[in-house]
This record gives C-alpha cells, structure tokens and sequence, in this order.
C-alpha cells in the first residue's frame, strides 16, 4: 500500500505519533521529492521490527554510521510501498530468506532526527527521515550475515536486551514501544 494511504489509515497510539502523523502528511504534502533522499530536508524511510515466530527474540544490526544496535531499515529511493522497502532492507541487512510481515499495516511512525554525518565520504546534512516501521517475522535458525558497507555485526537478543544493547538514548523508547506492540499482533 502506498505510504501516504497507509498513513491516512494509520490511528497514533500516543501523542507522539499523532503529532508525527501530522508531520508527515504535510511534509508528504509539501515536497514532490519527499521519496527521494536528495530532499535535504525530509525523506521518507521505512524500517523493520524483525522477530521470531514465538516473539521471544528479535534481530538487530550494529549499523556503522550509528555505532549502535538498531533496526534494520533504509531510504525509500522513489518507493511508495513501505513494506516493500522494510523487506528489501531486512534481506539486505541480514543475510535472512525466510522473513514475512506479520501484517500489511504499519506497527509504527516515527519522525526522526538525522545528525549531520559522512557516508561513502560524501558530507549528509542534519535531516528528517518520515519513517514507517513494520513488524516481520524470520527464522531464527537461519544464517545470517553482515552488509559491511552499513553494520558490522548481526545478532538474535531478548526484547528487553536489545532495548539495553542500543546506545542512543533517543532510540530506547521507540524500541521499547515496537516491543509492546509486536506482542498485540
């Protein structure tokens, strides 16, 4: 489904994502560009809250530009279809063949803050990524591997471990909630 559809239908949990959701819609108003990563300003990505069948581990990267455990995820590059970008990055990032969506909806939005850093030595500016965060479902028995151009490592935690395992303050609670959530679906 189309992000913006997918966030007209979307109902915020808190006040967060209500004010987020608004962000959004008019950013997704504002910029023709707002898909791409060459807007400077915003761009939409997605991620994925990637879990077990059972629900008792979820997998996460050690993401280079970050120097922290985080989800795995990626720019939309002109995609509309979140979900698609939230597997094609999952894939990617980890090696994994058997990973689904627990559902077609969005588990999560987010608008998050970008600091100014260097990637394949070209300067980004400070941004807004518009993220839309699925949950999917993998075989923890299956092999996994880095993409060493984006993180370094690859690991199975316990819900509550991944929330201590990730560095950036910020992101703590955002995890915090994926993992209330994943237990409702």
């Amino acid at each position: 489904m189309d992000f913006k559809n997918a966030l007209l239908l979307y109902q915020p949990c808190d006040e967060q994502e209500a004010a987020d959701k608004a962000v959004m819609l008019d950013c997704l108003a504002l910029f023709e560009d707002v898909y791409e990563r060459s807007n400077l300003l915003c761009h939409v990505t997605a991620s994925a809250w990637i879990t077990n069948e059972s629900r008792d581990r979820v997998l996460m990267i050690y993401h280079n530009i970050y120097d922290s455990w985080a989800w795995t995820g990626g720019h939309a590059d002109g995609e509309r279809d979140l979900l698609k970008v939230a597997l094609k990055e999952a894939r990617e990032e980890t090696g994994l063949v058997s990973v689904r969506p627990a559902s077609e909806e969005l588990l999560s939005i987010e608008t998050l803050t970008v600091n100014p850093h260097y990637k394949r030595g070209k300067f980004v500016p400070a941004h807004l990524h518009l993220n839309g965060t699925y949950l999917l479902i993998a075989d923890d028995s299956e092999p996994l591997r880095i993409k060493a151009d984006e993180n370094s490592a690859v690991k199975w935690f316990l819900p509550d471990e991944a929330i201590k395992a990730c560095s950036e303050p910020w992101m703590r609670p955002v995890y915090q909630r994926l993992n209330e959530r994943m237990k409702l679906l």
